[in-house]
Formats: C-alpha cells, structure tokens, sequence
C-alpha cells in the first residue's frame, strides 16, 4: 500500500450514467429494482441448491457458484451507483476506486473459467454419459471452483500491480459509473498508452480466445447429438442456447470494451451496464429457473414455508 503515498490525487469524480435529473430518477428506480430481483433471484437459487438434496449434482453445485458470483458481481459498484444518482458531486476515494477494480476483475476473471466448467461439465454429460459420474466427482467440482477463485485473483492482481504506484497528479475525473482499469490509467500523470494497450488488451484477447473455446465446446456437443432421438436433441439443444446465451451476454461487452480499452464509445456505458447489473441479473432466469427440476424446487420450497408460516400462526378461540 505504499504506493498510495505516491499519488496526489485523493478521490475521484464520477461522472455517472447522465446528467439529467429526469433520467437519473428513472434510472434510480429501475436500477433498484432490478438489484433488488437479482438479489432475490440468485439468493434463491443458492438456497434452493443447498437445501435440496436431488440437485446436489456437479451441473447444479456449479450453478449455485455462478449465482454466488453474480451476487457478487452486482454489489461492486451497483449500491454506490444507485446512491449517486441524488448526489451533486459524485465522488470515490483513491482506495475504493482500487478496491472496485479489484473486486471487478476478481469476479469476471473467476466467472469466465467458471463458465469454461460448466460448459466442460455439459460436454462430459452429453457426449461421454456413462463416465460423467466418474469425471465429475465432487473432487473435480470442487478443484474447478477453486481453480477459478484463483485464476480470477491472479488476474486481477496482474491488472493491479503496477497501478498502485502510478502517479496521479491532476485529472480526476472518470467518465463512468464505477471505476475500471481503461479509464483510471488514462488519468496517470505519464505516458501510459503503449504499456496500458498491452495490458488491457489481454485481458481482451484472454476474453475473446474463452469466447472461442466456448463456442466451440457447444458445437462439438451440437454436432454430438445431431443423430438422437429428436427429444434428446431438443432438450440439449435447449441447454446449450440458454448457457449460450448467458456466455454471449458476459463476454460480448467485455470483448468490446478491452479490446479497444482506449477509445472511449457512449457504448461503453451500455455495456458497463450489461455484463455488471443485467447479466446478473437474468442468468438465474436463463441458466436455472426455467429448469423444470429448479422450478418444481423452489415451488415446493415456497410452498413448504407458507405451510410452516400457517402452522406458526396463533389461533385465537372465539368468544
């Protein structure tokens, strides 16, 4: 932390979504909302994978990590952005701008090889079935988390190790909601273009060669099943879209934004917006909760505590 010592620069100023006191209420109440459901969303799927013991299974126990981390991914920056949208002067610490760097690519590092796992896990399922049990002990599970909690540290501790010590000495303002690396480094009180491309590109070109192994995982399983039975396919068809679609969610802005981490599009806003607070929040509609063996899970649950609730409730004779 002695870095901090070398930078003049005590906070910084956010510049936020817009300006516009009409569309800052409007955005304050739909972002709520939307970090409230995705709160309630993935706390729920949590619960219900933990408390059910037919869904103890590798497909579902990586699930519950992805919602673990998604709960995660939405609380970084999401609150504080929410409790701006009323404040006159948008500011953050140099600590806390640190600390959401950290803590943003700590969660996306880890979210691409947990999304790597699952789509290992789906092609184990589907095109070796008789030895997914034995490929995917609890064993394996548990090594593919933790290797994805330790890739994401690693990583973001690439991302940080020398922006510690960068001296900030005038500009303070970032044209964002939050902070993140591409917009933070421009800041530095010297010439970090050439350095900073590199860096922040591979971050880019580590998303986009993911994106490409993903993709190509889903196709081999695609074309595994070409010749089932046409309910089989159909089923599987329909995993691999809804997982698809989640990869495509989170990558597509990441990709964009680090590829070309300098150029500063209003399109990087949108898609800060995206892959922080809407892919949290949909992934437990997409991946989980139009599960069939989810849904019948959390029905019961919920159905369960309302008896429970009923059974607790004091009955008064009548007089």
């Amino acid at each position: 932390m002695e870095g901090f010592n070398h930078s003049r620069v005590s906070e910084f100023v956010l510049l936020g979504l817009t300006d516009s006191p009409e569309l800052q209420t409007f955005f304050f109440v739909m972002f709520s909302v939307l970090y409230l459901i995705t709160m309630l969303g993935n706390g729920l799927m949590l619960l219900t994978v933990l408390s059910t013991p037919h869904l103890h299974s590798p497909m579902y126990f990586l699930l519950s990590n992805l919602s673990l981390i998604d709960v995660c991914l939405s609380s970084f920056a999401t609150p504080k952005m929410i409790m701006d949208f009323f404040a006159e002067r948008k500011t953050i610490s140099f600590e806390g701008c640190i600390s959401q760097i950290f803590f943003l690519h700590l969660f996306t590092g880890t979210e691409i090889v947990l999304l790597i796992s699952m789509s290992f896990d789906r092609y184990i399922a589907i095109c070796k079935p008789l030895h997914y049990s034995t490929i995917m002990s609890q064993r394996v599970c548990a090594g593919l988390v933790v290797t994805s909690w330790t890739v994401g540290f690693l990583h973001t501790m690439s991302q940080l190790a020398f922006t510690l010590y960068l001296p900030f000495c005038g500009p303070n303002v970032v044209d964002s909601f939050f902070c993140d690396l591409p917009l933070v480094i421009q800041l530095a009180c010297i010439d970090m273009y050439v350095l900073g491309i590199f860096m922040i590109s591979t971050s880019g070109v580590i998303a986009l060669i993911s994106f490409l192994l993903l993709l190509t995982s889903y196709v081999i399983v695609l074309v595994t099943i070409k010749d089932r039975s046409s309910t089989g396919t159909s089923k599987a068809l329909s995993t691999c879209t809804a997982h698809f679609m989640v990869v495509l969610m989170f990558f597509g802005p990441c990709i964009f934004i680090y590829v070309w981490p300098f150029t500063n599009f209003l399109v990087d806003k949108v898609l800060s917006v995206f892959y922080t607070i809407f892919t949290p929040f949909l992934n437990p509609l997409i991946y989980t909760l139009r599960n069939q063996e989810v849904k019948t899970a959390v029905k019961k649950k919920l159905s369960n505590q309302n008896l429970n609730l009923g059974k607790t409730t004091p009955r008064y004779p009548v007089q």
